[in-house]
């Protein structure tokens, strides 16, 4: 799907300019409201670097967690602007509260070149994930230019994301927005065979678009790779007995279609032949089951790919000119089943092809097994990213065309 040209930041005069960036700092916070994961954050950081270098005054905004339209202390922006301040080793002021009036706007306008506003969480204004015009113009009013480098917001149609910056004349890209564009366009547009795709996660039903998109753009020699409980509904339509295995009894036949697709194209699609069970989610040791010896024993669940399934990923990875991963291979958060996520992550470390990975848990298993640095891109964007493969235009993207999204 090819991209429009699109502006970047550093195509802007933001010399003594407020420029209000829209970043992703949705991050994970622990006790005493310690950043426990700051890649999002550091991601953003040579976009924000490079505006104040020239001479830029930021207004930086973004959401965190799930408040409910109101102040949430749990989901107040302090502990991410102090932990900012931190890693750019210069002040980062948070008003207190209110997304945007007195204060905000009292803040804004004392800025100096150099100088960074935090605004608080956007979410706190029920207008933000409505695109409420009043919101939109009320950030807006904060800023000369607009730079977004939220690539995962910005499959949303938020008022930070989609309203602000159709008010705002001068606009642009952020650096990770663009390279996340340019990754993910190079794998819909220009792929190298053979490509493998690599798909995990809990539901058909969350993924079953993008799984039909991307066969659709595979060819012969290329290879889907099915894991995760989303593989529980694929074997399951194919007849083998689950026990109690998570699976969609009413997604069989969109199985059935994937799996018809993909033998239409002749590729190739690797399904687990053995599996690790436990008894259940808090099961503390796995029992590896061959499919081709019948059913699973009564109640078990299968919440892992097996060694066997583990080799074949690893063989079918290795010899990829490109591959992209998004979704876990089983319950990742439990170590007795993390297995399969961590011997598709080292797959991916070791293959020499162009290789993307995106989701929280697939991200999370390239950390715990240092491999993220020997990964061609690590995407910030779960759901954005597959949004994109999937084919539909980001409205975030669209909108620093001057676009509306369809």
């Amino acid at each position: 799907m090819p991209v429009g040209p699109i502006p970047s930041h550093r195509d802007l005069d933001v010399d003594n300019r407020r420029v209000f960036v829209r970043v992703d700092f949705n991050v994970p916070l622990g006790d005493g409201g310690v950043v426990r994961d700051d890649t999002r954050i550091v991601a953003s950081l040579p976009t924000l670097r490079s505006l104040i270098d020239r001479g830029a005054k930021l207004v930086i905004a973004s959401h965190l967690g799930r408040p409910k339209g109101g102040y949430e202390a749990k989901y107040a922006m302090e502990p991410v602007g102090g932990h900012l301040a931190q890693l750019l080793d210069r002040e980062v002021r948070v008003p207190a509260e209110e997304v945007v009036g007195d204060a905000a706007t009292k803040l804004a306008g004392e800025l100096r070149p150099g100088q960074i506003l935090l605004l608080q969480n956007l979410r706190f204004h029920p207008g933000e994930t409505k695109n409420d015009p009043k919101l939109a113009a009320a950030l807006a009013a904060l800023c000369d230019a607009y730079v977004n480098d939220a690539f995962g917001a910005s499959h949303r149609a938020h008022a930070s994301v989609v309203g602000t910056p159709l008010l705002v004349r001068a606009r642009g890209a952020g650096d990770l927005l663009t390279r996340e564009l340019a990754s993910l366009s190079r794998l819909v547009d220009a792929p190298e065979r053979p490509s493998v795709v690599i798909v995990g996660g809990a539901k058909v039903s969350d993924k079953l678009a993008v799984l039909v998109s991307l066969v659709e753009r595979l060819t012969a020699g290329d290879t889907l790779i099915i894991g995760g409980a989303m593989a529980n509904t694929f074997l399951a339509a194919a007849g083998h007995g689950l026990a109690e295995s998570l699976q969609e009894r009413d997604r069989y036949s969109d199985c059935r279609m994937v799996l018809d697709k993909a033998s239409a194209r002749d590729v190739a699609v690797i399904l687990p032949t053995d599996v690790r069970v436990g008894t259940g989610v808090e099961a503390d040791a796995a029992l590896v089951h061959a499919l081709q010896d019948g059913p699973l024993p009564a109640g078990t669940m299968a919440l892992d790919i097996g060694p066997t399934t583990e080799r074949r990923c690893a063989a079918a990875i290795a010899g990829a000119k490109m591959a992209l991963w998004n979704g876990p291979m089983g319950l990742f958060e439990n170590p007795a089943f993390a297995s399969g996520t961590l011997a598709v992550a080292t797959a991916l470390g070791n293959c020499r092809g162009f290789t993307v990975v995106g989701g929280g848990d697939s991200v999370a298993a390239l950390h715990q097994a240092n491999l993220a640095d020997r990964i061609s891109h690590v995407s910030t964007g779960g759901g954005a990213s597959l949004e994109f493969l999937e084919g539909k235009v980001l409205p975030g993207v669209a909108a620093l065309r001057g676009e509306v999204a369809p």
